[in-house]
């Protein structure tokens, strides 16, 4: 082990990659570069580096990737309406490949051996990260220390902390893992392993219960433009403002919550919970605009894509010939996609009630129930009857045939 030199390692704080970051310099006997992507974790950034300098990096890296990671990730990913298996948005999965590209970044910078990451050999993490990792240097020498070490479990993690004087977060107050940034907030293991356990209130930070929600609905309306979200109420705003914003209304109305087993990439289920307000809006808000500007096939098609898009995504695969095929098409879909989405947000409901737009393919004088003079009903009779030709002749085949 002693032609490794120098690691970064891609650093949150977290109980994980505290211990991994003493780890490693005492298995490697080498010097560790502590990177931390901010992507929206908020007043938990700030704190991280002097905890990395503390628990032994020479260096800490702390990126601003809060702009990038909405606009070139979270925003396609709406785009594509990607939600995985019906409900998950993709939160974890979306951030893991902007800080894979940081930590490449700051790895080129250092002229570093190796880089580590914290995911452990069940989850998705693992795959997201070093599929990032290959993808931008083919000859890059990954450690993952879960798939070397001894520990066999976080319990074993939290006795190691306590050895060296490590802060750990897991105590009997959160007896459970969280991972946030700007799309949503997630909560695994622990007590939530339990799948018929109800997840307690009080873990819960982005979003009031609706059951306590206030009891009078809150209107907004979000403008996009080709497929991206741009104002909200008429004031512009940045990707990451815009996100936030809608963050804080949603949590305030109880909105975006989700309790869940999923199937993980490597093959078994596993449980988690979600608080993913803002993007519960987004996507509510960009169907509807949708549903007055995309031609029926173009949705259809982009439709057909959409769940291989989000495998995509939460199986790690962002920088793969397959996305960038899927990206084009879906980027292509979105020309169109001009308008404002009006919704009403009350108690955990996020409904759409209005929807308009200057590239509008709804046209009333043809939809109208009432008289009209664009639309010759007795045009359809041939329609159909073209239409049930095939279902006709297999009818008098199998009558022919004594059937």
């Amino acid at each position: 082990m002693s032609d490794v030199r120098k690691i970064v390692l891609a650093y949150s704080g977290g109980l994980d990659t505290s211990v991994i970051l003493r780890w490693l310099m005492e298995t490697y006997k080498c010097e560790v570069v502590a990177f931390v992507a901010d992507v929206g974790q908020g007043e938990e950034v700030e704190p991280v580096r002097a905890k990395a300098v503390r628990t032994g990096a020479s260096k800490c890296y702390v990126k601003d990737m809060r702009e990038e990671f909405v606009r070139d990730f979270v925003f396609p990913c709406l785009m594509a309406n990607a939600v995985y298996e019906g409900r998950y948005m993709l939160g974890t999965s979306m951030a893991r490949p902007v800080i894979a590209k940081g930590q490449m970044a700051v790895a080129k910078q250092e002229q570093a051996d190796a880089v580590s990451h914290g995911a452990t050999g069940k989850g998705n993490d693992q795959v997201r990260f070093e599929l990032t990792y290959y993808a931008m240097d083919p000859n890059i020498r990954i450690i993952s220390p879960w798939r070397e070490w001894n520990f066999r479990s976080r319990t074993d993690l939290v006795e190691y902390a306590k050895r060296h004087d490590i802060p750990t977060p897991v105590t009997a107050e959160r007896p459970y893992s969280s991972d946030r940034n700007l799309f949503h907030l997630s909560f695994e293991g622990g007590i939530l392993e339990d799948p018929w356990a109800e997840p307690p209130e009080k873990m819960y930070v982005l979003s009031v219960s609706p059951e306590v929600a206030p009891n009078q609905p809150t209107y907004l309306e979000v403008d996009f433009e080709q497929g991206v979200p741009v104002a909200v109420d008429g004031t512009r705003m940045s990707p990451a403002q815009l996100l936030a914003h809608l963050n804080a209304i949603g949590g305030q109305n109880g909105i975006g919550r989700v309790d869940m087993v999923e199937n993980r990439y490597v093959g078994m289920k596993s449980r988690g919970v979600y608080e993913t307000p803002g993007g519960t809006i987004l996507h509510a808000a960009h169907r509807a605009v949708e549903s007055i500007t995309m031609d029926r096939e173009v949705m259809h098609l982009r439709d057909s894509l959409t769940p291989r898009f989000a495998e995509l995504v939460y199986y790690g695969y962002w920088y793969s010939p397959e996305m960038e095929v899927l990206m084009a098409t879906v980027r292509e879909s979105q020309k169109s996609v001009t308008g404002t989405a009006r919704l009403k947000l009350y108690r955990g409901n996020c409904d759409v009630v209005g929807r308009k737009s200057p590239m509008t393919l709804y046209d009333p004088d043809f939809a109208t129930f009432e008289a009209d003079r664009v639309y010759q009903q007795a045009d359809a009779t041939g329609f159909i009857r073209l239409n049930a030709l095939r279902l006709r002749i297999r009818e008098l085949a199998r009558l022919r045939a004594g059937g």
